[in-house]
């Protein structure tokens, strides 16, 4: 069981509201860095080891710092999130570069940062000698296809667009290595949101018997494979979490029995994750504006897919509990929604809640990775702001809440004037 939990009760959010109006994301420090320290405790029996949190779980340059004081790097995927990292002071090999459909611009701003370039295709080989060099250390995406199963987020491998197939790599690592390329890494990305831990060790293994056999075909070594990231949470309160510690014992007993002989034994291991981090630590505070009862019952929010789409998205899972009334029986039945012009604008269906009052705050838990990073503008809704509640129990704001000059700040306005003249 996974047990819910918010750090303030309703009276210090109403106070909190006075100054921060909800709706707002709430992130706590104190448990995302314990959090962090847990998970290098557990992944530290391992030489090299290194996390790279996945920046478009929290792209926001405050919490990248405050992993990085932690010893994590960066994992992105596109220019701005290069920029991202370097604002948060990550540099160098601690920014993992995972791109696809990869334009030039962003190769090279790779490069000039010093991250570690993630190829995702075969042909990329060739356009990034031509756009921005091959660097002395380079990484490759590998796509197992029908040998390794996905998941419902993530979908099939066999179906995904990204990464190398097996019969690439092998040609892959000689052609870098005659072009350049001194130092070698190996990637996968198989799952999103994976409670198994079963199956985060058969991918370790998985990857640990393709290094072991380029090492025998073409005399290349690679300096370190990167599981990836996929670690799930437990969204729902019946889930149960993954235990890093068992988690890490597995794949160090795939690594003693595959790695070891191979003479590999200083091979690093790289991880990308980014939901487990955050997600657990963050919440999506908003109140109730309206009730509405006809073919059903709805509490409606302050709150709307435009601030978090996965339940919209994929049908995602998110605990509600409303602060003041936690020990309340859930004698009512409800669809939660917000006030977007889609009827998927729902954060819950049919969800068992208590009696639910206009005016009372909603807490969305688990919200902390990819909640506020995939917000949207639709209908010209607004992105809320962001609050971090401190490791000494003060709370400041770390992003403020979009305003109509934001959503109008792209336009041009000489040409809006010109257009009004002539009209």
């Amino acid at each position: 069981m996974s047990e819910k939990t918010f750090p303030l009760n309703r009276e210090e959010l109403e106070e909190l509201s006075k100054t921060h109006p909800t709706p707002f994301y709430l992130y706590d420090e104190k448990a995302i860095r314990n959090n962090a320290r847990e998970i290098t405790k557990a992944y530290g029996i391992f030489p090299g080891f290194k996390e790279h949190f996945a920046v478009k779980a929290l792209p926001n340059p405050i919490m990248l710092k405050i992993l990085a004081s932690e010893g994590f790097g960066a994992d992105c995927s596109s220019m701005t999130e290069l920029l991202l990292a370097e604002m948060a002071g990550i540099q160098g090999e601690d920014i993992m570069f995972s791109a696809n459909n990869t334009p030039a611009t962003e190769y090279r701003e790779a490069r000039r940062l010093g991250a570690v370039i993630n190829l995702d295709d075969f042909t990329h080989i060739e356009f990034l000698e031509k756009n921005a060099g091959i660097p002395e250390l380079i990484s490759c995406r590998y796509n197992p296809g029908p040998l390794k199963s996905g998941n419902a987020i993530i979908g099939k491998p066999e179906e995904a667009k990204y990464g190398f197939t097996r019969e690439q790599l092998f040609a892959a690592y000689p052609l870098l290595k005659e072009k350049g390329a001194k130092r070698f890494g190996l990637h996968t990305m198989v799952a999103s949101n994976e409670l198994s831990q079963d199956y985060h060790i058969e991918t370790a293994r998985m990857l640990f018997e393709l290094v072991a056999e380029i090492k025998e075909k073409t005399g290349i070594d690679p300096e370190f494979v990167n599981l990836g990231g996929g670690v799930g949470i437990p969204y729902k309160p019946e889930d149960k979490a993954v235990d890093y510690q068992e988690l890490a014992k597995g794949i160090e007993a795939a690594y003693r029995s595959i790695i070891v002989p191979t003479g590999l034994a200083s091979l690093g291991i790289h991880i990308e994750w980014g939901r487990t981090i955050t997600g657990p630590h963050g919440w999506l505070v908003t109140r109730a504006l309206h009730t509405k009862d006809i073919y059903r019952r709805y509490i409606g929010l302050d709150a709307c897919m435009a601030d978090l789409m996965r339940p919209a998205l994929y049908g995602a899972y998110h605990h509600i509990t409303v602060p003041g009334k936690e020990n309340n029986a859930l004698t009512e039945t409800y669809d939660v929604t917000g006030s977007l012009c889609e009827n998927n604008d729902k954060f819950a269906i049919q969800r068992k809640l208590p009696k639910i009052e206009t005016g009372d705050f909603v807490i969305i838990h688990d919200a902390g990775a990819h909640g506020r990073a995939m917000g949207f503008n639709y209908n010209g809704k607004l992105r809320c702001g962001e609050l971090l509640l401190r490791s000494d129990g003060s709370i400041i704001q770390i992003r403020r809440a979009e305003t109509s000059e934001d959503y109008f700040a792209t336009l041009d306005r000489d040409v809006l004037k010109e257009f009004s003249g002539n009209n």
